[in-house]
């Protein structure tokens, strides 16, 4: 068997190449991938070639983890048949290059433990459906806040502020420096960090990704408060020791979703409690994957880039 696959040969060294797929065992599936999703956070780092070392990395490489698609081989006693429309993070199935994430790609052979079913009407919206578990990941487990200040208005932050608001809490307040991704927002404010004078927060999420803000962070904070890193850092973090010692700061990593995660919100989109759309800005045809994943990673304005696998041969 063979695939058409996103390959990176090193960093912004990108193609679309032919790879072999592995044989299908006892317990896999086999997965025609209609959508997947360009990531702007770890994703960017290898392919920026700034990711720090990591287990099962290296190039070539196919990337992605966020895939949607119909089972046209299922084996025996997996409980699933051909047809039903899953969601798979990635999958490491080729000959001659990494699977580290592995999702970017026409066809995947995966463990039916990994594939999740997703109603067909979600469409290319299936692919977020690990973003949504990374969101409700940061939020879930004992004595965890909700975010009363979620930084950034991407992907992630709105869905931070979504499943805020489907737990029932007050609306969160959003931090976003770029004017363009200040839109879209339902039932909360997003606004510049500038404007915003509160300093008694409870509960910060940085969707951010960016390190240096950390101190502003703390001071944002009510005595006893804590800062959720839930996005990637590639470099050292680190704070001034001081404010974080007069606020007894609280500093917690969240780091990726469980299966009970991609569980609780697969049960919240058949609810209708949360909804994934307005989420993907732009598609392009899998035949444009160079030029795609450029603008997701340099696009300001683009908040979702999802690969479109159609009319890949």
């Amino acid at each position: 068997m063979e695939t058409r696959a996103v390959l990176l040969h090193g960093p912004k060294d990108l193609a679309l190449d032919t790879l072999a797929l592995k044989a299908p065992e006892a317990g896999d599936l086999v997965v025609q991938v209609s959508h997947s999703g360009i990531s702007t956070g770890t994703e960017k780092l290898f392919w920026s070639g700034e990711m720090p070392p990591f287990p099962g990395m290296g190039y070539p490489l196919v990337p992605g983890y966020e895939s949607a698609g119909e089972v046209v081989e299922a084996a025996p006693g997996t409980g699933f048949r051909p047809g039903d429309r899953v969601f798979v993070p990635g999958a490491n199935c080729f000959d001659g290059a990494f699977g580290l994430f592995g999702g970017s790609a026409g066809h995947l052979v995966t463990k039916a433990e990994r594939a999740s079913r997703i109603d067909a009407s979600l469409g290319a919206e299936g692919a977020l459906l690990a973003l949504a578990a990374t969101a409700r990941h940061a939020m879930a487990g004992l004595r965890n806040r909700v975010p009363e200040l979620i930084v950034g208005h991407g992907v992630l932050g709105r869905l931070l502020a979504r499943l805020t608001i489907a737990a029932g809490a007050p609306a969160p307040t959003v931090w976003e420096t770029q004017p363009q991704r200040r839109t879209g927002a339902d039932g909360y404010t997003v606004i510049a960090p500038e404007d915003d004078p509160r300093r008694d927060y409870e509960a910060i999420y940085d969707a951010s990704g960016n390190a240096e803000i950390l101190n502003d962070l703390i001071g944002r904070l009510a005595k006893g408060g804590e800062v959720v890193l839930a996005g990637f850092y590639p470099a050292g973090v680190s704070f001034a020791f001081p404010p974080a010692f007069l606020r007894e700061a609280r500093l917690r990593v969240a780091a990726e979703w469980a299966r009970e995660d991609l569980m609780a919100v697969s049960a919240l989109l058949d609810s209708g409690a949360l909804s994934l759309s307005g989420l993907v800005t732009h598609t392009e045809p899998v035949s444009q994957a160079p030029q795609a994943y450029r603008k997701a990673f340099g696009d300001p304005a683009c908040l979702k880039m999802i690969l479109d696998w159609k009319d890949a041969a």
